[in-house]
């Protein structure tokens, strides 16, 4: 066997785990597919002739690669625009599977993909490799370009974003509000418009985002029961996650942030629904997910 075939079969051996990799620190299926293949390019022009473990090597290449496109993705201020919920489970032109990518989107979890989305490139880096994948810091500080004990910092910083909704979720108050917001999303995936009532003030107020198009034309809509019509039948794919440490509403498919609802509850009623659809605005808020 040539040189070019035993790398393409040692790389062909590593490409799901460096899918999943490249998937947890981007959040976005095509950019980790755009990941592994600029993976595959460096390593074909690489002198492997040194290499003693191809998976840590391969694990290396990756993770520099997506701490590239993090920090272009950062410095353009901008993010991937979602326009859709994820697509049907179909076999593709370019041979990629699917149902793996299901699983693969599943088993991260949408709400961990929200809050790894505020973190910086280098955070996000730290704590994917060290805290999902187990690897150590004194390999995780090359990647990342700083000494060993700067790396530990930085997966340390990550953690605590990841896991700040623990402590606070065990407040009373937070517990209902979240039990409310869970009935407010089942009655509206349900369409059950009598119990969106049942949660809603009656002089609810919505503030939709004329950012997000399918609600430009109604900036403002006032009452229980206009606001019920709104919500009837349209909660799919949303999770109650922590905007700014009170509960609310994401809409992320696949991990993406698509609008966010900030709600304010009054005598166990929702009275204000603030929509925010805008990208620039979503980074700016301070998003943790909360255990089902």
């Amino acid at each position: 066997m040539n040189d070019h075939n035993w790398l393409v079969e040692q790389f062909e051996a590593h490409r799901n785990h460096l899918q999943a990799v490249a998937y947890r620190m981007l959040g976005s299926l095509s950019e980790a597919n755009d990941a592994v293949q600029e993976s595959w390019i460096r390593l074909s022009r690489s002198d492997t002739s040194g290499v003693e473990n191809m998976g840590g090597w391969l694990t290396t290449i990756v993770s520099r690669v997506c701490l590239d496109m993090l920090r272009s993705r950062k410095s353009r201020r901008e993010e991937i625009a979602i326009v859709s919920v994820p697509e049907p489970v179909t076999i593709r032109e370019d041979g990629s599977d699917p149902e793996y990518e299901a699983l693969l989107a599943d088993s991260v979890g949408l709400a961990m993909l929200v809050v790894l989305g505020n973190l910086n490139p280098a955070e996000r880096i730290a704590f994917v490799l060290h805290d999902i994948f187990a690897l150590p810091f004194s390999e995780i500080a090359s990647i990342v370009g700083r000494n060993e004990a700067a790396a530990r910092q930085l997966a340390s910083r990550a953690r605590r974003r990841v896991q700040g909704a623990k402590t606070i979720s065990d407040s009373a108050e937070l517990k209902r509000k979240r039990e409310l917001v869970d009935a407010f999303l089942a009655a509206s995936r349900n369409g059950d418009f009598e119990k969106l009532l049942a949660v809603l003030d009656p002089n609810v107020v919505l503030r939709n985002d004329t950012a997000f198009a399918p609600v430009s034309n109604s900036p403002v809509v006032h009452g229980s029961q206009a606001v019920a019509k709104q919500f009837a039948g349209r909660a799919q794919g949303a999770r109650p996650v922590l905007v700014n440490g009170s509960v609310g509403v994401v809409v992320a498919p696949l991990g993406r942030p698509l609008f966010v609802l900030e709600l304010t509850v009054v005598d166990g009623k929702i009275s204000e629904i603030d929509m925010i659809a805008n990208q620039v605005r979503i980074r700016q808020l301070d998003l943790a997910f909360l255990n089902d």
